[in-house]
């Protein structure tokens, strides 16, 4: 995992400072809504943060499985990309199930996603995600 100062900005660009936003969630505090479980797994994404990555997918992820090792070092090499903007589009919140799109800037591409989430025991999981469009360029 990536290192990084409880006083710099967040990752998941909400200019804050990360201690005051994605940290306590990476500590393992529960995201309250599918929305703030988005922001900070970007930012966990943007710091390598593997660990929970995986601690906040769901089983019916196509990228699932019980080979955490594996899993870990597929996350870490996507997690070697720039992660340079996140904007949140959409949110639909719901009791069990909720959506949010969003685009992100990686690398210098762009991509825009429409993420489902399902709660399940008191906790928000990413399931799956629907491309809006494919990713682009942007130089």
């Amino acid at each position: 995992m990536t290192k990084i100062s409880p006083n710099q900005k967040c990752p998941c660009h909400s200019n804050t400072k990360y201690k005051k936003c994605c940290a306590k969630y990476h500590k393992g505090a529960v995201a309250p809504n599918a929305y703030t479980l988005m922001r900070s797994r970007y930012s966990a994404y943007a710091l390598s943060n593997s660990a929970y990555i995986i601690k906040t997918t769901h089983s019916l992820n196509s990228d699932y499985t019980t080979d955490i090792a594996s899993w870990s070092s597929s996350i870490e090499e996507f997690s070697s990309s720039s992660f340079e903007s996140l904007e949140i589009l959409e949110w639909v919140d719901g009791e069990v199930e909720a959506f949010v799109s969003f685009r992100a800037t990686i690398s210098g591409e762009i991509m825009e996603e429409r993420s489902r989430f399902l709660r399940v025991h008191g906790r928000w999981l990413y399931v799956d995600g629907v491309f809006r469009y494919n990713i682009k360029t942007t130089k």
